[in-house]
């Protein structure tokens, strides 16, 4: 449309009638740019041992009475479906995809190691560092709008 506010109008190559052309952009009030910025601590260590399980009590008891519903926990907090568990060497997977997605020293036959032979230790370790390592990111939100 033009500023007098008639119909843009083409030709139809036929000839017999007039086509109007489509619209191609909405109006609106502009375009919306957002940005997230994300920090998290990778490398190094894990940073709880094995065996410090009295460091988070409530994560201890579920690993030592229903490691099941703790592993379920992890899954969420993993970003997985909650069924995932369920699958034979999910737990196994999960702990290598945490090595790796925070760039902790180890190696597959270590990880495997400590989810065959000490399960529920395995996955009380899983869980502080997750819950250390995602308590480090920093969200940064900043928006713009520019006017059409």
């Amino acid at each position: 449309m033009d500023g007098s506010g008639e119909k843009d109008i083409e030709a139809n190559p036929t000839g017999s009638e007039a086509m109007e052309l489509p619209v191609v952009t909405q109006p609106g009030l502009g375009v919306t740019t957002t940005t997230v910025t994300t920090i998290t601590q990778t490398g190094g260590d894990w940073s709880s041992g094995l065996f410090n399980v009295c460091g988070d009590t409530s994560t201890c008891l579920m690993g030592a009475f229903v490691p099941c519903c703790l592993d379920l926990s992890l899954a969420h907090q993993y970003g997985e479906c909650m069924c995932l568990p369920l699958l034979p060497g999910s737990t196994f997977a999960m702990r290598v995809g945490i090595r790796e997605r925070f760039k902790i020293r180890g190696s597959v036959c270590e990880d495997w190691t400590t989810v065959y032979c000490c399960y529920p230790l395995a996955l009380c370790q899983m869980i502080r560092e997750m819950k250390r390592r995602l308590k480090t990111q920093i969200y940064t939100v900043s928006t713009a709008l520019e006017s059409s």
